[in-house]
This record gives structure tokens, sequence and C-alpha cells, in this order.
């Protein structure tokens, strides 16, 4: 069984990179281990208005799928806050699950072929094509292999490319009712709680998710080393936001913070979104990212396979972002982040001001 496109991972990365592909003429398949899309989610599946602007595919989106926030309330250890605006400017809540469902089901109405519960374990390059053994006997080869499948790249380990080495690990509580401001995405900075990051909640569509994520040092490793206090900080924050029930579900998963990896292509084959460690080193914010150089992953490899432009591998790689000043405010939150320091200066102009451009990626209009 052929194909022009091998595309590992039905994810946001992967199924932007596939859909960019079938518009372009190419036969794509994707592989997803998962039976569907949307289990065991990593992502509290939140999407910027940069995102919605600038990405075509996103306008398409069922209302019923998403739900507007458009503020920012932040809080200080102590619990005191700051309001933090944009004129104009908001964040989609998203059903990320069903999301993923409709992406899916948007990419086959374009011809892509989706197999569901399909694991990828090898891959080898022979002649001009690479082979990709199935556990069912099958042997898929495709023209190019482009590796969308999560923090945990198996095709990046196949390939010998670079993996995600620096995580945060979080947990994200799903409930039907909680006393909370609708209208703002409240974000908690904790050092005791949260080294490195920070908890949040917000209501989502349907449901109110409230979560909590921590830096991992970067050799952490077995199941007990990846914890958080997430019972702890619901007692933290109960005087402003409360649970009236138990969770629904529970998401809980490794997210990188490390920027892109250094080897993320070879010659007909590439790595986007987590699997090339492209999530914002701050805000853990990836998916506007992996839909941008998922499509263009996607529109450079037909480019290339017709004829038109040299490999991907070269050409867009150079133009994957590098996160400079991000990777520096990584540095920064990982070694000098005070809870004092931040009972103190939350506040003031400069700390409002410098939370606004990392929220709003501009200068915002807070109002305390």
């Amino acid at each position: 069984m052929g194909c022009d496109l091998l595309i590992v991972g039905a994810s946001f990365a992967g199924l932007a990179c596939a859909r960019a592909a079938a518009l372009a003429g190419l036969r794509v398949t994707v592989l997803e281990k998962k039976a569907a899309a949307g289990e065991k989610l990593h992502t509290t599946g939140i999407i910027v208005k940069d995102a919605v602007d600038s990405i075509e595919w996103l306008r398409e989106l069922p209302p019923h799928l998403v739900r507007p926030i458009e503020a920012v309330r932040l809080y200080a250890p102590n619990l005191r806050y700051v309001d933090l605006y944009a004129p104009g400017y908001y964040f989609l809540a998203t059903d990320t699950p069903n999301l993923l469902n409709w992406m899916i089901d948007s990419v086959q109405g374009l011809g892509v072929q989706v197999r569901l519960a399909t694991l990828f374990e090898n891959a080898s390059y022979k002649g001009r094509a690479w082979e990709v053994p199935l556990s069912t006997g099958e042997m898929l080869t495709a023209s190019y292999l482009v590796g969308a499948d999560g923090p945990h790249s198996r095709v990046a380990k196949a390939l010998g490319l670079s993996c995600n080495e620096h995580f945060l690990f979080g947990v994200e509580h799903e409930y039907e009712k909680v006393r909370l401001q609708e209208n703002f995405l409240h974000c908690f900075i904790t050092r005791q709680l949260a080294p490195g990051y920070i908890g949040w909640a917000f209501a989502g569509v349907g449901v109110t998710q409230i979560g909590l994520a921590r830096r991992m040092p970067k050799d952490t490793a077995g199941p007990g080393s990846r914890q958080v206090a997430i019972n702890t900080f619901l007692e933290r924050i109960s005087a402003v936001i409360q649970p009236a029930d138990s969770p629904l579900s529970v998401r809980a998963g490794m997210i990188p913070c490390g920027g892109v990896l250094k080897k993320v292509a070879k010659a007909g084959a590439l790595l986007v979104g987590d699997a090339a460690g492209m999530v914002s080193p701050v805000t853990a914010g990836g998916i506007h990212t992996a839909l941008h150089h998922g499509a263009q992953a996607g529109e450079g490899i037909a480019a290339f396979l017709l004829g038109k432009a040299e490999d991907p591998a070269e050409c867009l790689v150079r133009q994957y972002p590098h996160f400079r000043s991000k990777r520096v405010l990584r540095w920064l939150f990982d070694h000098l982040q005070s809870d004092w320091m931040f009972n103190q200066l939350l506040g003031t102009t400069a700390m409002r001001h410098a939370a606004e451009r990392i929220y709003f990626h501009r200068k915002g209009a807070g109002r305390s």
C-alpha cells in the first residue's frame, strides 16, 4: 500500500499537515495509535486569537465547539489579582476531543486516509521511498514521512532525530459545576505548588477546567516523580474558585518546554508540533504553532514531491521558531521565581505590562 505522504500522529500539527498536502493534490495517510484522536489529551485546548486571525481552517470551526474568553485574571500566591485585557483580543476554549474529531472528518473529506488504533514502530528508507511495517503484516510505502506523534515521538527515535528532554508535568480536572468568574482565564502563580509554571481555571465548553503543572528536572524519571499537588491547589484557591462536585474526568501528561529541538529533519522526513519541541518554553502554548508550521510542512512537502521546490527538511526547518526570548524567560522562571516577589510586584505597572505581553503577544490595556 503506497502514498505520497505518511504522517504519524493525528495531532493538531499532523492534521494541519495532512490538510495542506491533500489540498495540494498529494495522497496522504495518517497513522494514529489511539482509537480516537481526542483520547488521553495533554492539552487544555485553548486557541489564541492570533491563530484564528492567521489560520483559515479555524474560521470554519463549528460554533458549538468553542467558547470565547476575553480576559485574564492573574493571581499572586497570596491570591491578590490583577485583571488583564487587550482590545479585541480573546482566547477560544475548545471541546478539544470533538474538535480533533471534526478535524479528522474534515481531512477525510479531502481524501486523506486516517488509520486509528494503528501503532508506528519503525521505518526504513529503501530506494526512493520509506517502508513502514505494521503489526497487521501490511507494509506501507511513502515518498515522505512526517512525525507529528507528540513529545515522546517514535518517529524521532526510529530516524535518529532529537528527542525532547525538558518537560512540564500537568494534571487537569474537568468539572460540571464550579463557582468562578466565567469571562476570565484564571491563572495562579505559586512556586510552592507549581514551580516553573502556573495553575489555571476557566469555563470551557460544557465543563470547567482546573489544572496545575510544574517544571520537571531534566533527568527525572519514574511515575513517583510525576506528582502535582492538585488537591492542595484546589484547597488553596477555594476562596475564589470552588467545584461543587467530583471531577468528570482527569487529564495528565508531559508537555515539552525546551523549545525546538536541534535535529528535527533528515532527507525525506521531518518532525512537526510537539515531536519537534515546537511549544513555547514559557507558556507551553503549542496549538497555534503546530497548526501554522504543520500546514507549512504539508505545502512544502507537496511542492518538493511535485518538483517545484527543494526538500523542506532543508529549507522549511530553518523557518521553525527559535523562541530565543522565551528561552531566556524560561531560564529566569526556573531559577528566579519567587512567591514573595510576585506578591510584592503583581500590582505594579511594569509587572502588568510584562504579563500582558506574554498573554496577548503585544501591549494590552490592563485594568486592575
